[in-house]
């Protein structure tokens, strides 16, 4: 454990907060993509397998917990008792066309060809993409409410000081691994574009649009 990991952690951790009030409070989950947050369920699920196995202290225990436990419950909220707000019409985008591909990378590139390394490796591949159905949400309505902002400004740099985590884990324990750092590039460049807007914008009180 190290700053750049703890502070990711509590970021990622802010994110879903911030997810799971807007919908409560606002008994609402219009602007939120459902096949994003379908993707990361399966992220957390395929890659806390370990969960009952592999202990490795109980803040580890804890976050993975919390983790599978917010994503289903957001599930729960969106398709079940929130159901009649969720915007179906604008949550388009084919998550075959993510699918497919990261599970084939993940047979291809894997740290060893074991059921559960092969399904690490596809939840790291898929949490790189899997935020992409929420982009391509708020492309298309043109515009993000400030709290979904926050969410995913939160989301984002959860990635982005895990890749200063494991920057430091090199230098500090020579620590090294590609799979993981290569998909968190990956993923911290898709923010980039909406990074800009919502320092540029969202900070200074303006509503977030972005071109359809």
């Amino acid at each position: 454990m190290n700053i750049f990991r703890l502070l990711g952690d509590l970021s990622h951790l802010l994110a879903i907060v911030i997810l799971l009030l807007k919908i409560w409070k606002s008994r609402s989950c219009a602007g939120i993509s459902g096949k994003s947050q379908f993707l990361f369920a399966l992220v957390y699920t395929t890659r806390y397998l370990d969960l009952l196995t592999n202990y490795v202290s109980l803040y580890n225990s804890f976050m993975k917990v919390v983790f599978i436990a917010a994503s289903y419950g957001t599930l729960y909220l969106m398709y079940v008792k929130f159901r009649a707000t969720y915007d179906r019409n604008h949550d388009t985008f084919r998550v075959e066309l993510l699918l497919i591909p990261v599970a084939a990378l993940a047979l291809l590139f894997n740290h060893e060809f074991s059921v559960m390394e092969v399904l690490w490796a596809f939840s790291i591949y898929l949490e790189a993409v899997a935020i992409l159905p929420q982009l391509f949400m708020v492309s298309k309505t043109g515009e993000a409410e400030s709290i979904t902002s926050h969410y995913l400004f939160a989301l984002g740099s959860y990635r982005a000081l895990y890749i200063l985590n494991w920057i430091y884990r090199y230098y500090g324990e020579s620590f090294q691994d590609w799979i993981a750092v290569v998909a968190g590039i990956v993923q911290t460049i898709l923010y980039c574009d909406f990074f800009y807007l919502y320092i540029t914008k969202v900070l200074k009180g303006k509503k977030l649009q972005l071109p359809a």
